[in-house]
């Protein structure tokens, strides 16, 4: 068993105001796919990104908050916020979803996109393949906050996290950093180019990165997920699976899905839209 290091949660309080790790992350991973995104989109020499980049990201942003509190509104604790619903907004007191903030940002992408002339899809292609750092960098918050811990284990790399009483247990967020973070990141990274590369191949039209992501990140999160102790108030579901492998199968089918569109919509000869 190892000694699972009890590291404060905040890193300097100053009177009332607290910097804590699990923000720095979220700050860290923003400012990451900003200055990526921008790089990608120097090389592949599209200007319009580049001159809308700073709002698009502040429109992103914004998706990725609303959707992930509400996605775990809906997804997870939907009877308590109907009976409390001015707590749907106590977003300082924890719980966000990641698939809510999939398809927060998604839909914050597909407005700002139309709203202003930009491909959508070539934008994806963009921003999904840096995804990966900040999912391992709110990982490692978790870990840091000792929340979203594994289920009990007698692995020799089991934890006693605080709030998860005596039994040593995975530390799946670390699975999750290593798998969804380093792992998603160096797989989407080295293919980052073939949907821009000439002549285009019809297998990488651009969204493939898109679908490769939601493919992957499915499978990452759905493996995990079986070591990963469920919501205490949703337990397992039918079939003995959390609520996280029922969303992480739909993003898994919606990739497969998207791919095959994808593909058949710039079949060889089509221009892009």
């Amino acid at each position: 068993m190892l000694t699972y290091p009890r590291i404060d949660p905040v890193i300097i309080s100053i009177g009332p105001l607290q910097i804590r790790w699990y923000g720095l992350m979220y700050v860290l991973g923003f400012a990451a796919t900003y200055l990526l995104v921008r790089r990608q989109a120097t090389r592949f020499r599209w200007q319009a990104m580049l001159d809308h980049l700073d709002n698009l990201n502040l429109a992103l942003i914004l998706g990725v908050i609303l959707g992930g509190r509400l996605g775990y509104v809906l997804f997870y604790n939907p009877g308590y916020y109907l009976r409390h619903p001015l707590e749907i907004l106590a977003t300082w007191e924890g719980g966000m979803s990641f698939h809510g903030g999939c398809i927060g940002v998604l839909l914050a992408g597909l407005w700002y996109s139309r709203r202003h002339g930009l491909d959508f899809w070539k934008g994806t292609d963009l921003y999904v393949v840096t995804v990966p750092i900040g999912l391992g960098l709110g990982r490692i918050g978790n870990f840091i906050n000792g929340e979203l811990f594994g289920r009990p284990t007698d692995l020799p790399w089991g934890m006693v996290f605080p709030g998860g009483g005596p039994l040593p247990r995975h530390p799946s967020q670390l699975y999750e950093a290593l798998l969804e973070g380093v792992l998603l990141f160096g797989i989407l990274w080295s293919l980052r180019a073939r949907p821009w590369s000439e002549p285009r191949s019809r297998l990488w039209p651009h969204g493939s990165m898109l679908a490769l992501f939601l493919i992957l990140y499915g499978v990452f999160r759905f493996l995990v997920e079986f070591v990963r102790q469920p919501d205490p108030q949703l337990g397992t579901l039918a079939l003995g699976l959390t609520m996280g492998q029922f969303l992480s199968s739909a993003m898994v089918l919606a990739g497969i899905l998207l791919w095959g569109w994808r593909t058949r919509v710039m079949g060889p000869g089509k221009m892009e839209t």
